[in-house]
């Protein structure tokens, strides 16, 4: 297990910097941010002397050698906007991101399962329709279209709930189940497909000869079994949330790290880009790690072989 731990920990270690590392040289390519930073009409003495002063005037080998030692010790420079670490003008985002990205998981991995398991259950009849017709509408529907219905809806019309920011766990509910929506289609559909494939088992046959309950059957044989896909599926759309709800955190007004990166890009704020996406792949990598260790917990042959 030591040496799967390190093997694993290698490769994200790997990972991390790879993509840090493609996301440095792009960023180079989107222009110069002295350029947005001076006003108009600034002279050129005055760009040369604020690339000198940004770093930027030296060659690009140098100037990603001083950005890899300072990530090291978790120094990304100044943010060109804020003028201010750019690390922890990311970090100040994240606690919005992360309430956004768990109440969305929470919701997909709440309903997803419920709905696989249902659709799964009562296979072939109204309900299995239903379901996998509700789950291609889920992940059909285009994420800005859905968010706009529910702020009409609840937010305009009735009057129930904030349109957007971040204000109270109220203003969480319409971002919430935008974002959750296409996570618990793909749970479910996946669910379902599993549990369907483990029902035709012989170990699922002989617990059910033995006469154990239905509920101890679904549980541990059926449930249990199929779960192994979902967690990957889980591990997968988690760091998908926290990093990718860009359309979401635009619509409902989010102060979120995916907008924050968006928004810096435009900006060509390169250390607060580099620094988002340093966090959003570690965390990602953390999960992913997390997922590995738990398929052991799962299904003990995973164990046994590791």
């Amino acid at each position: 297990m030591g040496r799967f731990l390190l093997s694993r920990l290698g490769d994200g270690i790997v990972a991390i910097w790879g993509v840090v590392t493609i996301v440095f040289v792009v960023s180079r390519l989107l222009g110069d941010p002295a350029i947005l930073l001076l006003p108009v009409g600034a002279t050129e003495e005055q760009l040369q002397a604020l690339r000198a002063g940004l770093g930027l005037d030296r060659p690009i080998w140098e100037q990603y050698v001083t950005f890899l030692g300072g990530a090291l010790r978790g120094d990304f420079g100044q943010s060109f906007q804020f003028m201010r670490p750019a690390l922890s003008v990311v970090l100040e985002r994240m606690p919005a991101t992360m309430a956004l990205a768990g109440s969305a998981l929470l919701v997909g991995v709440v309903l997803g399962c419920v709905a696989g398991s249902m659709a799964a259950l009562f296979r072939g009849t109204i309900v299995e329709g239903v379901v996998m017709l509700l789950a291609l509408l889920g992940q059909a529907t285009p994420v800005f279209w859905l968010g706009l219905l529910l702020i009409l809806l609840f937010a305009v019309d009735l009057g129930l709930l904030p349109t957007g920011g971040y204000d109270g766990p109220m203003s969480l509910v319409l971002p919430a189940l935008t974002l959750g929506t296409f996570t618990t289609a793909s749970i479910a559909r996946l669910l379902r497909s599993g549990m369907l494939d483990v029902m035709k088992d012989d170990h699922v046959r002989t617990a059910r000869a033995k006469g154990l309950l239905p509920g101890t059957v679904f549980l541990w044989h059926i449930a249990r079994n199929s779960l192994i896909p979902v967690v990957t599926m889980v591990g997968i759309l988690a760091g998908e949330l926290l990093g990718g709800s860009v359309v979401t955190e635009t619509v409902f007004s989010w102060p979120g790290v995916g907008r924050l990166i968006v928004q810096a890009m435009e900006a060509k704020d390169f250390p607060v880009v580099q620094a988002g996406v340093m966090v959003i792949a570690t965390i990602f990598v953390v999960i992913n790690l997390f997922v590995d260790l738990l398929y052991g917990l799962l299904d003990p042959r995973i164990r046994a072989r590791r």
